[in-house]
């Protein structure tokens, strides 16, 4: 329905924003199937490269599942990074990061913190809450990996300034601690 829809596009005038809602539709719908290579096509064949970051805009913020969310940040970032403010790439690039460090957390425990997946730093700090210290091994090393030459509002410092405090935390004990008496 969304090919016909997008022919019948070509062929009489359609009003800009029932286009973009139109495309918008039919990118979300091919994501959530998994396709990105019919979703990366569906972009490719949009002319106006306005059209198309409003489609890629709209469709992110509707919050779609990991991989679209990845796919999206990523053909964002790749293709309108000087279109966009430098908050809203900030954004972008700390979803596409944070999506980054949640495909390294085992698939089941991924839903807990998908609703961080925008903010890789607090995740970090959740899972170290959590106790989940392999999870947070792997999770820093794919944030310094990642994270070189780039400006998403947190540095490499911040990550070891929040692991340093959380291991300086686990060392002080509430109690004292008495010798035994043999």
């Amino acid at each position: 329905d969304y090919e016909l829809c997008e022919e019948w596009g070509h062929l009489y005038p359609v009003p800009r924003e029932d286009l973009i809602n139109l495309h918008r539709e039919h990118l979300l719908h091919l994501l959530e199937m998994g396709d990105m290579e019919k979703a990366l096509q569906l972009l490719q064949r949009i002319d106006d490269p306005g059209i198309c970051l409003a489609i890629s805009e709209q469709s992110l913020d509707q919050h779609p599942n990991l991989a679209a969310s990845h796919f999206l940040a990523d053909y964002l970032t790749a293709h309108f990074y000087a279109n966009l403010t430098a908050a809203r790439r900030n954004e972008i690039q700390a979803l596409y990061i944070g999506s980054k460090v949640l495909l390294t957390l085992p698939e089941l425990s991924r839903v807990n913190y998908f609703h961080l997946s925008s903010r890789p730093l607090l995740m970090l700090e959740q899972l170290l809450m959590n106790m989940k210290v392999d999870w947070v091994a792997v999770a820093v090393q794919t944030l310094h990996q990642l994270l070189t030459g780039q400006e998403i509002g947190f540095t490499v410092e911040d990550i070891d300034s929040l692991l340093s405090r959380y291991a300086e935390k686990a060392l002080k004990f509430p109690f004292s601690l008495k010798e035994k008496k043999s």
